[in-house]
């Protein structure tokens, strides 16, 4: 048995496990990545330098040498496909599973990219600007012949700047947010002197984009991809453009999976659209032996998952007895002063990129809702209308949800279907109850396992 469990080796889960092991905690990390980074320092070992990914990838770097100038036992290439309540992890690697037993464990599982569920965009041609970013940062690759970006939020910009200086600039980038959104934003201006130096770095972002040469039009509705057997044209309200590629972005969301699986206590948020678990302000969940760290307990960013997730380091040392509650409270003084200069910004943000109801709840329904099924937003509206009170009788009626991302992506889509159907909020409608294995896994690596608990307990099969 170790002491603490970490899953997720991004910014959260790396700066937890560095402290944790200075503070004396026997520590093993768990990611399923064959090197640590997590999605935004994705392959941050490999980077050439003049990298076009700029100066905030390579703030990666820190993070990436203390853990790895640590003891603890880090664990690439291994996926957590169950957890019990008690501290057992079921895991695999390479085609073999194990089990580990832990006296506290963090989920430090970060975010997922909202689905954009617009007409078409199960094409070839389409993705989320979140996935060519990966191609980015993993083998150097950026789309051939003409890209489009679409959406709204930081990453937009980000990625379209990113792909300018890899020599790809986008030809367009077509912006969502409602007129709206930008009254609502900029009303508390209190938040908005607190996040100064981020709204500059997006103006930055926003200029290098413009001095590219991509052409931002903003206000954009009825966005469609549109094409026989891959993207051939991007479509909208009043005009079309011949794309190869449309990057989707509509933010981010806290990637809830394996914390509903153990059906920890959780809150919608209806700034953010998102459900996240509910958390003191330790990371402290509703069992006493699991935390959470990072955006997978509600997005705030890079910066400030390295600071809650040392926060959950120092919580986590004093539970296992390791350092006194006047020790820990030391310590967390001035991680707190800073990780309150980061969340001050937040609500700015939310405010400005709050996804519009065409986001979520798709008006065609010809859509697919699910990508995994194939089944479209007509059907889950159909099913609703034959008596499905909520996502989870939806798996029987359409098999939502039962595809191999086990309702990661068309979770919110359905959700927000079904609210829209019974004039029910979503807070009401709640989402699925994920199962394990929350990865797939083979028979094989099944077989392996001496002596699994599968017992009737919260979180358990």
């Amino acid at each position: 048995m170790v002491e603490l469990a970490i899953i997720g080796a991004g910014p959260a889960g790396m700066a937890a496990a560095a402290l944790a092991d200075e503070l004396g905690l026997e520590t093993v990390l768990i990611d399923e990545q064959g090197s640590p980074g997590g999605q935004i320092y994705r392959a941050i070992e490999r980077v050439e330098p003049g990298t076009p990914l700029g100066s905030d990838y390579l703030a990666g770097r820190p993070l990436v040498a203390a853990l790895r100038a640590s003891r603890v036992d880090y664990r690439p290439g291994t996926t957590l496909w169950h957890v019990d309540s008690e501290g057992a992890l079921f895991l695999e690697t390479a085609g073999r599973a194990e089990t580990v037993t832990a006296r506290r464990i963090l989920l430090a599982t970060g975010a997922i990219e909202r689905p954009v569920p617009i007409p078409g965009w199960t094409l070839p041609g389409v993705m989320t600007a979140g996935a060519s970013q990966v191609l980015l940062k993993s083998a150097g690759l950026v789309p051939e012949g003409r890209v489009v970006l679409a959406g709204q939020g930081p990453l937009l910009y980000l990625v379209a700047a990113q792909l300018a200086h890899a020599g790809a600039p986008p030809i367009a980038l077509f912006e969502t947010a409602p007129f709206e959104n930008y009254l609502a934003a900029v009303r508390p201006l209190a938040g908005l002197w607190a996040g100064h130096r981020l709204l500059i770095k997006g103006l930055g972002l926003i200029s290098a984009v413009k001095r590219a040469g991509v052409r931002i039009r903003r206000g954009v509705r009825g966005l469609r991809a549109v094409g026989r057997r891959r993207l051939e044209r991007v479509a909208w309200e009043d005009g079309e453009l011949v794309a190869d590629y449309l990057l989707l972005h509509e933010g981010i969301i806290p990637n809830v999976q394996v914390s509903l699986a153990l059906q920890l206590r959780h809150e919608w948020d209806e700034a953010q659209l998102c459900w996240r678990p509910c958390l003191d302000a330790w990371g402290q969940t509703s069992l006493p032996n699991i935390a959470v760290a990072g955006d997978g307990g509600g997005i705030l960013g890079a910066e400030a998952a390295v600071l809650s997730g040392r926060l959950t380091a120092l919580d986590a040392a004093m539970w296992l007895g390791h350092i006194g509650a006047a020790e820990r409270d030391r310590r967390a003084a001035p991680i707190r002063a800073s990780l309150d200069r980061e969340q001050a910004f937040r609500p700015f943000l939310d405010r400005l990129y709050r996804p519009s109801r065409s986001v979520l709840v798709p008006a065609e329904d010809e859509v697919i809702a699910c990508r995994c099924e194939e089944v479209s937003v007509g059907r889950v509206r159909r099913a609703m209308r034959l008596g499905a009170q909520g996502p989870n009788q939806l798996k029987a009626f359409t098999r939502c949800g039962m595809g191999p991302c086990q309702g990661r992506i068309c979770g919110p889509v359905v959700a927000a279907i079904a609210a829209d159907v019974l004039g029910k909020p979503i807070a009401e409608i709640g989402t699925y109850r994920p199962r394990a294995p929350f990865k797939p896994i083979t028979v094989g690596a099944l077989a392996d396992l001496e002596t699994p608990d599968f017992s009737s307990k919260p979180g358990s099969l």
